[in-house]
């Protein structure tokens, strides 16, 4: 590892991107539906976080769970949505286009990109990498379309099944288009995965799971999970995180 060690926490509200803020994390990826992967955050939370938070602030655009090949009526909302959150302050798109097929949309891709640089702002193409079918030649494609950065796991559910390979295309592409890896980042593997696949950003959601005393009647439920109604920044975790990326970039 070669830089200082950036974390980029995954928020999902304003509260999340204030904890994110104090406990001294470097970049935030602003969504909504969490639990569904990350949806577009609606645009009053990015006014209401731009208000109060100074760090980068990346907006996903993503309309639904599920895949990323998209409908026509998607690509509507999805291009708005990503013009009316440049236009308010988010400081890049984290986006996904698929071919039915699996391969990189590269006419949409290259249309957000577009959109997003003449905001002057950072194209980031999410884990739908993950989910493409030849992760090398979509890297490629990426580097070729100007993608400035990719959100990923290495192809794997989690980056730490990946580690090896990672490392290689981080070494062969790293001067080419930014890594941020993410899932399965905890405050308790960052190290290992910094010093293991040489990538200095990682991108973790750090979260712990609260109650609300209306999510639940005697047959009734809108609880997100087992563990608990909802999940938050864990101020923490996240902290510990820091701590250590700190205690990482001093090192080197």
């Amino acid at each position: 590892m070669k830089n200082n060690l950036l974390i980029e926490v995954c928020a999902g509200s304003l509260k999340d991107c204030l904890i994110a803020q104090e406990q001294g994390a470097d970049r935030i990826e602003l969504n909504s539906g969490l639990f569904l992967g990350g949806l577009t955050p609606s645009l009053g939370t990015l006014i209401a976080v731009k208000q109060e938070v100074e760090i980068p602030i990346i907006c996903m655009v993503r309309p639904r769970g599920g895949g990323f090949h998209y409908h026509d009526e998607d690509l509507a909302v999805i291009f708005k949505d990503a013009e009316l959150l440049l236009e308010n302050g988010a400081d890049g798109i984290a986006f996904g286009f698929l071919t039915a097929d699996g391969q990189i949309d590269q006419d949409l891709t290259e249309r957000m990109i577009q959109l997003c640089h003449s905001y002057g702002k950072e194209a980031v193409f999410h884990r739908a990498l993950d989910c493409s079918q030849d992760y090398q030649s979509s890297l490629e494609t990426l580097i070729r379309l100007h993608c400035d950065r990719v959100l990923t796991s290495g192809g794997y559910a989690k980056v730490s099944e990946g580690i090896p390979e990672i490392a290689e295309y981080h070494q062969r592409y790293g001067d080419q288009i930014e890594f941020c890896l993410g899932s399965g980042i905890t405050d308790e593997n960052i190290e290992e995965i910094a010093e293991k696949t040489g990538v200095p950003q990682l991108h973790g959601s750090f979260k712990k799971w609260e109650q609300d005393p209306t999510t639940s009647s005697h047959t009734i439920s809108f609880a997100y999970s087992q563990q608990g109604d909802y999940d938050e920044v864990d101020p923490e975790r996240l902290a510990r995180a820091v701590a250590k990326a700190h205690r990482m970039s001093d090192q080197h």
